[in-house]
């Protein structure tokens, strides 16, 4: 639109007719462009040469000419000319004069024709003010306006639409209200010219009320109002709004202009409006804008983004391909969309075209490479980069940081980022997130730390990586002062943080914390839902979960796959048969979601752990898929629980033949022999698990102490605290066995006697953690203990009991869901 008010008030300015007086005055030698002289030689004029006699209105009309024609060179040579022959311009000269330089960018050369005019008018000053706005010479401008008022020339509409323009140029457009009283005063709040200037300036402003009132105060409204008016709409959030006045302004007879289309494609957009957009694209076609510019990359846009790859791509076959802009919305929407090869192979026949890309080009094709892994590939387009010279830009270096963390080349992720003179916020996101996605949490939240440090701003991406990382180790220290930090910003109350702030609290073991969050949240969406949803499941809450789930139903949220996902393990963390059955069959009949392996690993374990292996191997065999090793673990792992040997050396045989280093399956399958006493066959699986270099992960448990980590492995005794450690479990033992606990050795997958068995149990890495936390954490406060396996029987009966004897709420999170013991009774009522 400021294009479009900007071309108009050149146009009016340039043949304006009035005020041309007769005095003359000798015209003053002063310094004009250097190579004005030069050119005099070489000037071709145009067919109508001034008469031999001085005629000031001809010279003007060939400077006219000029000035269409883009041929500043021949102008700056006339003016030499004229100066030759010492004639006298006319004001209507002189103003052309000036506008030409201002035109060819020599506004100085302007500022010289400008100050030698014997006479001014408004035309005069206005011209010169264009000149000092469009090379950001806002100040002079600003002083020249005053300069225009103080003389007391007439604030007419040309003045007016300069004076607007200038305030948005300057980002002042706040001061449009000053100026839009004096425009009421004077009476020319009716004018379309003036009415279309304050639309723009409005709409910059986001008044969208104040725009439309103005609008619909313009007497004769023409195009360009309605096409700034379209474009409002379009620009601030109202879309129905402008779709409905594009269908006014097509009944009253206006025919729409590329602006006014793109304006409306773009409110198709947004609301994901396809068919009015295609009904627009008739329309453009009807008006031979196919092949502009502005209105193919609206186009494109719209059916990028609404998914139909087809039409966009006719879309571009239509368009010039002689611009950068359509090959990188191409490449760029092919990227976004997961169709990374297509974008590669349309960043190749960029290439073919001899379209040189920009570095949103690079920035795109580089995504696609991250997202397809393809190292080798993205290395080739990191020397190109560098190649043009574009490496140091903040895109594309950014863009590069991820496609190496993606790639698992983190290191030389880190590399550029320490090397770049122009991180920002993005820099930095990028590389919390790398290090999170490869699961270095610590590292994520030191550069947290790092990034405050460097007083970079930090956005919703920022908070909720940190969250994610805080999640990702289980440390609720580091989340909660990251979610202090929030409340004292804009972001407390965002959608994306408050996801990852219920996620964090849930995998940190408060549950209660992270429903407090989700009820706050003042919008929720799908993922907050089903955050809240996979929380309750993964602390085995499955009737919270079901409820939860229920109330999703009621709102405007739609269940997806991930839901269900939660829904069906909160099902089989609880032992819910029956609803785990009637939920999976919803999913399908009611939502018509296609289940996916993740659904079926559910539903396996949920039927395999209620005991009924046949009928969870009668659904392995109903999936019309081939099923995945994670179904045929799940399996496994029922089959260890009820004992099912046959059975589970199948299941062993399906996920080794997929996967021979799993070393999940080696351990599954050694303890389901262990517990049969079939000790030659647990040797056997253990000789195999050697002779493929498979090892067994060591038990590890972990605890949070005043901002430290401390870790425990099973049997450690390297701790700085052991002999208190020792002295704290001797004391558990006795208590336990005072309490009535009788060890179970079946446990220990070894064949010792139960006395070595008893003693092993008591150095189990979780026991070790819980001594430490006795010792060393205030008495009557939480303890947390994260472990990287599953709790075997034995310690899950004895947490039990010690929680009853230390009056003490212990939370152990496991490799699967967590368990909250209190007053000598599980969270999980002992089945998991």
């Amino acid at each position: 639109m400021l294009r479009l008010i900007s071309q108009r008030t050149f146009q009016r300015a340039n043949f304006a007719t009035h005020c041309k007086p007769n005095s003359c005055s000798s015209f003053q030698r002063c310094g004009y462009a250097a190579q004005s002289a030069q050119l005099t030689q070489h000037l071709t004029f145009h067919p109508e040469l001034p008469n031999p006699e001085f005629d000031s209105y001809a010279y003007a009309t060939t400077l006219q000419h000029q000035i269409q024609n883009g041929d500043f060179t021949s102008g700056t040579a006339l003016h030499c000319e004229i100066v030759k022959k010492g004639g006298c311009l006319d004001l209507f000269a002189y103003n052309i004069l000036a506008n030409m330089y201002v035109k060819a960018g020599l506004v100085n050369d302007a500022v010289k024709v400008f100050d030698e005019m014997p006479h001014r008018n408004v035309i005069s000053f206005v011209t010169l003010i264009q000149g000092f706005s469009e090379s950001q010479r806002f100040v002079e401008a600003v002083e020249l306006f005053s300069r225009l008022h103080r003389e007391g020339h007439e604030l007419n509409p040309f003045v007016f639409t300069t004076v607007l323009k200038l305030l948005v140029r300057m980002g002042l457009a706040e001061l449009v209200w000053s100026v839009h009283a004096c425009i009421y005063k004077l009476g020319h709040g009716t004018n379309a010219f003036v009415g279309t200037a304050l639309i723009d300036a409005y709409s910059v402003c986001g008044d969208v009320d104040i725009t439309r009132d103005v609008f619909d105060g313009i007497v004769c409204k023409d195009m360009v109002a309605w096409s700034g008016m379209v474009g409002c709409y379009a620009e601030n959030g109202g879309f129905e709004e402008a779709v409905e006045l594009f269908c006014q302004m097509r009944v009253i007879g206006f025919r729409p202009n590329n602006y006014t289309l793109s304006g409306v494609l773009k409110a198709c957009l947004r609301l994901k409006a396809l068919d009015h957009g295609k009904c627009v694209h008739g329309c453009v076609i009807k008006s031979c804008y196919e092949k502009d510019l502005y209105v193919g990359i609206s186009l494109l846009d719209l059916y990028t983004t609404c998914g139909d790859v087809d039409d966009a791509r006719r879309v571009f076959q239509d368009m010039p391909k002689n611009e950068v802009i359509p090959w990188t919305l191409m490449v760029s929407r092919y990227a976004q969309s997961d169709h990374c090869e297509e974008a590669l192979d349309m960043f190749c026949r960029m290439r073919q075209a001899f379209v040189a890309p920009n570095q949103f080009t690079y920035a795109s094709v580089l995504q696609a490479c991250a997202t397809m892994e393809s190292l080798v590939l993205g290395k080739q387009i990191h020397c190109q980069v560098v190649k043009v010279s574009l490496d140091s830009d903040v895109y594309v270096s950014n863009a590069l940081m991820d496609f190496y963390a993606k790639c698992g080349q983190i290191e030389n992720s880190m590399d550029l980022f320490v090397e770049s003179s122009n991180r920002n916020d993005v820099s930095w996101n990028t590389m919390i997130v790398g290090y999170v996605q490869l699961g270095d949490g610590e590292k994520a939240l030191t550069l947290f730390s790092d990034m405050l440090r460097c007083q970079v701003q930090v956005t919703e991406v920022t908070y909720s990586s940190a969250l994610r990382a805080s999640a990702s180790i289980a440390a609720l220290e580091p989340g909660l002062q990251i979610h202090s930090v929030t409340i004292k910003t804009i972001y407390d109350k965002d959608t994306v943080v408050g996801n990852s702030l219920i996620d964090m609290y849930a995998k940190c073991g408060s549950i209660k914390d992270a429903r407090l969050v989700f009820d706050k949240l003042k919008q929720r969406d799908e993922v907050s839902w089903n955050a809240m949803i996979s929380g309750y499941s993964l602390h085995g809450l499955g009737k919270e979960a079901l409820k939860l789930f229920e109330m999703m139903q009621e709102t405007n949220c739609k269940p997806n796959k991930l839901t269900f996902v939660g829904v069906l393990s909160a099902c089989s963390h609880a032992g819910l048969l029956d609803q785990g059955h009637a939920y999976f069959n919803s999913m399908v009949e009611d939502y018509y979601i296609e289940p996916c392996m993740e659904h079926y690993t559910c539903m396996v374990w949920l039927l395999g752990k209620s005991g009924q292996l046949g009928k969870a191997v009668k659904l392995i065999g109903e999936i019309p898929f081939e099923p995945s090793a994670m179904v045929w673990r799940a399996l496994l792992g029922a089959c260890v629980i009820h004992n099912d040997v046959e059975l589970g050396r199948i299941c062993a045989q399906h996920v080794l033949e997929m996967d021979p280093q799993d070393e999940a399956t080696h351990v599954l399958l050694s303890n389901l022999y262990a517990t049969a006493k079939r000790w030659d066959n647990v040797a056997s699986v253990r000789k195999n698990m050697k002779r493929k270099g498979v090892k067994k992960e060591p038990g590890l448990s972990w605890i949070e102490n005043q901002g430290t980590v401390h870790y425990f492995t099973v049997g450690d005794t390297s701790h700085p605290d052991m002999r208190l450690i020792n002295g704290m479990l001797e004391w558990l033992k006795m208590r336990t066995l005072k309490a009535g606990h009788f060890p179970n050795c079946n446990v220990v997958m070894l064949d010792v006697e139960d006395d070595e068995k008893e003693r092993l149990l008591w150095v189990h890495s979780e026991r070790l953690a819980l001594a430490f936390a006795l010792v060393r954490t205030p008495s009557g406060s939480l303890i947390r203990i994260i472990k990287n396996l599953r709790i075997c029987v034995d310690c899950h009966a004895t947490m039990k009991l010690i929680s009853k004897v230390v009056q003490r709420e212990i939370i152990v999170r496991d490799m699967n869901r967590f368990h909250h013991f209190k007053d000598g009774i599980c969270s999980c009522d002992d089945y998991w």
